[in-house]
């Protein structure tokens, strides 16, 4: 079944002396449970069709469903809501707050839903022991390593739960041992939870971790092939 239907999306921004077009006509589908990796070189629309997809960004033409509802024509406050309930977002720079603890870090997007204080401890201790950072709880991001802080990252983006994990080169400022680990845990996530992830990477290596490689070209999408994890 596809979870995630993008339909001949252009983007278009305007620029300083011209108008910049990242994505051109393009069209993706995107199974439930899938691990697709997008790849090309820089400027060729990767992020911003990550953006697309998290309801970051909108299409200037086509449309962009996820589970049957297209967030392309979401209004704002709906949009924000959907975003929490159903997407996870995994960065490069970690983005946590550094006078948070990991716990704290970790319970921010169950603070936007309705949900009782006992429940919000509860899903955030459960995303920490998936992570494998339970007794990291109380630290704060400068008392970890790069790697336990985008394990962190990752604990807050599956804490609500969300069918859709998006990751932005997760493992750019990693070394390889780290990055190894973020991986084999985003492969976990995919292949014992069931998330749906799609991650942006320049590094080979990361993409074996999927289950497909799409790659693309000055907006366009030039393969995408499968990839054997």
């Amino acid at each position: 079944m596809n979870l995630i239907d993008i339909e001949t999306v252009t983007k278009t921004f305007a620029g300083t002396s011209e108008e910049v077009t990242p994505l051109k006509d393009l069209s993706l589908r995107i199974d439930e449970g899938e691990f697709v990796a997008l790849m090309g070189p820089s400027g060729s629309g990767k992020t911003t069709l990550l953006n697309l997809l998290a309801g970051i960004d909108r299409p200037t033409t086509g449309a962009v469903r996820v589970a049957g509802e297209e967030i392309s024509s979401l209004p704002p406050r709906a949009l924000a809501r959907w975003r929490t309930r159903s997407i996870g977002f995994v960065f490069q720079g970690y983005n946590l707050i550094p006078v948070l603890t990991a716990f704290e870090n970790v319970e921010i997007p169950l603070l936007l839903l309705d949900l009782p204080k006992v429940d919000r401890r509860r899903k955030v201790l459960v995303a920490l022991e998936a992570v494998g950072l339970s007794d990291r709880a109380q630290h704060l991001p400068r008392q970890m390593s790069g790697g336990q802080q985008q394990r962190v990252a990752i604990a807050r983006a599956i804490v609500a739960d969300p069918r859709v994990v998006l990751a932005d080169e997760p493992t750019g400022n990693l070394d390889r041992n780290a990055a190894t680990a973020t991986l084999r845990l985003l492969q976990r996530l995919n292949q014992e939870f069931r998330k749906t992830l799609v991650m942006v990477t320049h590094d080979p290596a990361a993409a074996e971790f999927a289950k497909r490689v799409v790659h693309l070209d000055k907006g366009r999408i030039v393969d995408g092939e499968h990839a054997h994890a």
